[in-house]
Formats: structure tokens, C-alpha cells, sequence
């Protein structure tokens, strides 16, 4: 065997390694992290794939099993990010007409604590002008970098802390019933209520922001997948409009997040409209949506937007949404999860022992 073919085919072998991990429930984080960056395993897949076929004039059963390995890897990972293109069914409509009496809208942001450029999101907050604006990494400073924002955002909830998981909220909109929660981890607050739109329906809203898989953060992904599940199983049974707002560390792609969808009965806008990118702003080529907005079916869409660098690692995300109880009658609901997914779901959210404590 010649040493192009001995490298093509020891770097193939290596490129199933993402998929295997994917296809697995291990949590471990250096398994989950290959959730992340699907579109670029598929660019290498698609290489490696061509890779060999051109070195390879003629094929063993075993070259062959590879290659075919290969194309079912590829697969398996445009399957994935498939619907977060164009060339898919959007299952969110657009809103037609004139009558903003339904609507809101939402900046979320996480800002990076160490990030000092207040005025660059201030000058978005102007530009956009949000309803509710959800900050994430949020500390002291931050609070008083954004306070001349609260002349025009009336209601407030402040969680500013110095371990990367401060959170505020600002609102035009009246809150009620605003609650911080600690769900699963006593240093991950998350914030849960009722925002009222300008034409007094009352929506509920859940703000959050779990801790990452990541050697640094959490070995495992298990708190970060409680989190989020324990969320989705509470949308169900509260069966009210809902929005779920925040930076989920995870991405629209993966088991956790699908899993998430299909136990909420949340409905993600970004299907066939794009990826919206929001994590690393650094790196153009190492990007992925970390940063959502799901609903009830009852929203249908304004607007939605990736805005400008705020000199932070993620970008901000807006969006604009109508309420509109008929959508519901048109509107394509994310399927529901089978038995096997709901046992694994309660799993999940008993490993990540929740705490549920408020203040």
C-alpha cells in the first residue's frame, strides 16, 4: 500500500469518530462537543470522500466498507443541519399585514463579561429597539454600563454575578410573577415569568443559560441537557403561550436540543432560514447557533436578525414575533417524543439533580 493510501485511509478512519460520538448517549464533553460543528465535519467528510476516490484506483472489502462508511457519515451529518437551510420547510410562517398591536420583539446577548463596550450594545438596544432585552455574562459592570437604558426599560430583573453566568432582563413590557430560579446548579440562575404584550395576552417566558460540555466548565453535558429538558417538560404540562429565550450552549442540531423541541412543543424560526450563526465572532470558519428564541405555535415571524459585534464572542440575535392563535391550526408542530425519548428525557433530568430553588 502506498503512503498516500496508508494516510487517506488512517484519516478516514478518524473521520467516523464524530459520527459514532454523535449516534452515542455518552455526555462526556469531549463526545458531545462534535454536536457543534456539523457543517464543518461534513466539509471534511465531503474532502476525505473525494480524497479517496482519487487515490484509490481499485477497492478490498475492507477500503470498500470504509468508503461506504464515509458517505453514510456524511449523511448522517447534512441530515442534521439540513432543515437550518433555505432549501428547507420553514415551519414558522412569516406574519403578513400592518397591526404591530401583537407583536414583540427580543435582543438577546451575551455580552462576555470582560467585554467593556457597553455603548456598542446601547447603540443596538437604540437601533432595534427590543421589548425585552435578555444580557448574559452580566456582572456589576454591566449593570451600570447599561443603566441609562432603563429610563425606556421600566422593568427589570438584575442577577449580576462574577462567575459568567450573570443574567438581566429588561422590559418595556410589563412583568409578573418574575421568579430567579436556580434549576439544576446553585450558580446557574435562570429566570422564569410573564411578560404582558400591548394587547394584554400574558406569555410565558423562561431565560436561561446552562453551563457548556467543555474541559473548563462541566466534564459532562448532563446539567446543561436537565436544564434545558426540565424546561421542556414544564412548557408541556403549563400548555401556555411560552417563549424560551436565551444562550443554551448547545446547538439547534443536536439530540439534547431536538429533544427539547419535541417534549416542549416549541417551534424553532430558524428552519429554513438559516443557521444564525451567533458563537465564535472571532472565528469565521468555527461558528454555530448557540444562541435561541423558541415559541408556541401561536407566534407567527416578523423578523429575525444575527446583528453586528458588540466586541464579544457571540453576536446578538433579534427577533420579531406576532402573536396569532390561528397559526396554531396551520402551523407544522415539531413531533412529539416516543416513550423510549421520554424515559431517557426523565433520566436526564434526574442525573442533573434539580434543585429548583428560587429567591
Amino acid at each position: 500500500m502506498e503512503i498516500s493510501e496508508i494516510i487517506v485511509t488512517i484519516l478516514g478512519i478518524i473521520m467516523l469518530v464524530p459520527t459514532l460520538a454523535s449516534i452515542t448517549r455518552f455526555d462526556q464533553w469531549w463526545v458531545r462537543g462534535f454536536d457543534f460543528p456539523r457543517l464543518q465535519i461534513s466539509f471534511l467528510l465531503l474532502f476525505e470522500i473525494i480524497a479517496f476516490l482519487w487515490v484509490f484506483s481499485s477497492y478490498n472489502t475492507w477500503q470498500l466498507i470504509l468508503l461506504l462508511l464515509l458517505a453514510f457519515s456524511l449523511f448522517y451529518q447534512l441530515s442534521r443541519i439540513y432543515p437550518y437551510t433555505i432549501l428547507a420547510k420553514k415551519t414558522v410562517q412569516s406574519f403578513s399585514g400592518d397591526d404591530s398591536r401583537n407583536h414583540i420583539s427580543i435582543l438577546v446577548t451575551n455580552v462576555l463579561s470582560t467585554n467593556l463596550r457597553h455603548d456598542k450594545l446601547i447603540d443596538l438596544v437604540k437601533t432595534k429597539n427590543p421589548d425585552l432585552l435578555l444580557t448574559l455574562e452580566t456582572d456589576k459592570k454591566w449593570e451600570s454600563g447599561l443603566k441609562e437604558i432603563e429610563k425606556d426599560y421600566k422593568y427589570t430583573v438584575k442577577v449580576p454575578l462574577e462567575n459568567l453566568y450573570g443574567m438581566h432582563l429588561y422590559s418595556k413590557l410589563e412583568l409578573k410573577d418574575i421568579q430567579v430560579k436556580y434549576l439544576i446548579d446553585e450558580e446557574i440562575p435562570s429566570i422564569h415569568g410573564h411578560v404582558i404584550l400591548p394587547n394584554g395576552h400574558i406569555v410565558k417566558i423562561h431565560c436561561l443559560h446552562p453551563k457548556p460540555p467543555s474541559p473548563s466548565e462541566d466534564l459532562t453535558s448532563t446539567n446543561r441537557d436537565a436544564e434545558l429538558l426540565f424546561v421542556g417538560r414544564d412548557v408541556k404540562r403549563d400548555q401556555e403561550t411560552v417563549l424560551v429565550i436565551g444562550d443554551l450552549n448547545d446547538v439547534a442540531w443536536s439530540r439534547t436540543t431536538r429533544l427539547f423541541q419535541k417534549i416542549s412543543g416549541l417551534m424553532d424560526p430558524r428552519l429554513g432560514r438559516g443557521f444564525f450563526n451567533t458563537y465564535n465572532t472571532k472565528y469565521l470558519f468555527l461558528r454555530w447557533p448557540l444562541d435561541h428564541v423558541f415559541h408556541t405555535s401561536d407566534f407567527t415571524l416578523v423578523e429575525i436578525e444575527r446583528l453586528k459585534s458588540i466586541e464579544s464572542d457571540h453576536f446578538p440575535m433579534f427577533i420579531k414575533l406576532n402573536y396569532e392563535p390561528r397559526a396554531e391550526s396551520f402551523q407544522e408542530k415539531p413531533e412529539g417524543a416516543d416513550e423510549e425519548e421520554k424515559e431517557w428525557a426523565e433520566e436526564k433530568i434526574n442525573s442533573g439533580h434539580p434543585t429548583e430553588t428560587d429567591v
